[in-house]
């Protein structure tokens, strides 16, 4: 008999990103609020006593509506998902047929952490499965050599984030954002944004370290009384090469502010944008708006991903639970 679990995974917007110095060895260094949102990929995970063998499967797309370039992932080894399931079972020492599914509700390549919320979610369903007993620490420092941004989804709540992702500090207090999304249907490669963003040396990233912690504390304490405060907040030190390298990050920002939004950033390395609206009302009115206004910007070959949804606030509930069943197919 086999048993799995089927896991929410959410995606996560950033509020502000500042890059605040680099590593001896390369590796920026940044500060940033991490917030999980109300998109999700779902990850189904089986496993069966037997040899060792991992199998994924990408199953047809949650969200049809994904634009082709950004809603194919690669099904084998150079699949995060799959490159966290070989990593538990090496350093956990479990032997096991696993097969995983995966089905894409989250646009990839885009800002929004779905990759690395999906390798959490197969790190926290192995150890569920397995019967393990790994310490949480220990599970993080799994989860960072994955990437920096996959410690923070091992447990999604809004948090404070600094070093290369490996410091994590929970804020509660922020309320329930109502939120834009905007993807071009383009990807943006992480290492061509930071690249771009080390030429492009901008003074804004190099006098910021200093007031960072204290404006982005700010936020979380007063963004509930003063939504409008967020258009000063939400500056994030990769827009600039990201524009640089997809024009259309900036077209899309203009088009966020002309159909209302209080306050537009760019999130992670792009080139996703959002808007900050009042109210879930207003942000859905804005998105049927962009939508209509042609589905896509102005001279662009692919159509615009645009999603209303909303900030998942602490307390707001569980994130990226489990469900149990067995002998299911993974994407059953």
């Amino acid at each position: 008999m086999s048993s799995g679990l089927r896991i929410q995974a959410p995606a996560k917007i950033n509020l502000g990103l500042a890059l605040v110095g680099t590593r001896a060895d390369g590796y920026h260094l940044l500060e940033s609020v991490f917030v999980p949102i109300a998109v999700f990929d779902a990850v189904t995970l089986q496993v069966e006593s037997g040899p060792a063998s991992i199998a994924l499967d990408c199953g047809p797309a949650l969200d049809a509506d994904l634009p082709k370039a950004v809603g194919l992932v690669p099904s084998g080894p150079d699949n995060l998902v799959w490159r966290a399931a070989r990593l538990f079972c090496e350093r956990a020492g479990f032997v096991a047929s696993i097969r995983i599914g995966l089905r894409k509700g989250i646009p990839a390549g885009a800002g929004l952490g779905g990759g690395s919320s999906d390798a959490a979610a197969v790190l926290r369903g192995l150890v569920a499965l397995s019967g393990r007993a790994i310490s949480p620490d220990e599970l993080a420092a799994w989860a960072l050599e994955l990437g920096a941004d996959v410690p923070f989804f091992l447990a999604p709540e809004p948090a404070f984030v600094s070093g290369i992702g490996e410091h994590i500090e929970r804020i509660a207090g922020l309320p329930a954002l109502a939120i834009v999304l905007v993807n071009p249907g383009k990807t943006l490669a992480t290492a061509d944004v930071y690249r771009t963003s080390d030429r492009l040396a901008s003074a804004l990233t190099k006098n910021r370290s200093g007031s960072t912690m204290r404006a982005l504390s700010g936020l979380t304490q007063n963004v509930r009384d003063t939504v409008p405060a967020l258009r000063d907040l939400l500056i994030n030190d990769l827009e600039p090469a990201a524009r640089q390298l997809c024009p259309v990050v900036g077209r899309i920002s203009d088009r966020l502010e002309r159909v209302g939004a209080l306050a537009v950033s760019m999130t992670g390395s792009g080139a996703t944008v959002f808007g900050v609206f009042d109210s879930e009302a207003a942000a859905n009115d804005a998105a049927k708006r962009l939508r209509a206004e042609e589905a896509g910007v102005p001279g662009e070959s692919e159509r615009c991903w645009v999603r209303a949804t909303r900030v998942l606030a602490h307390g707001a509930g569980p994130v990226g639970g489990f469900e149990e069943f067995l002998g299911a197919s993974p994407n059953g």
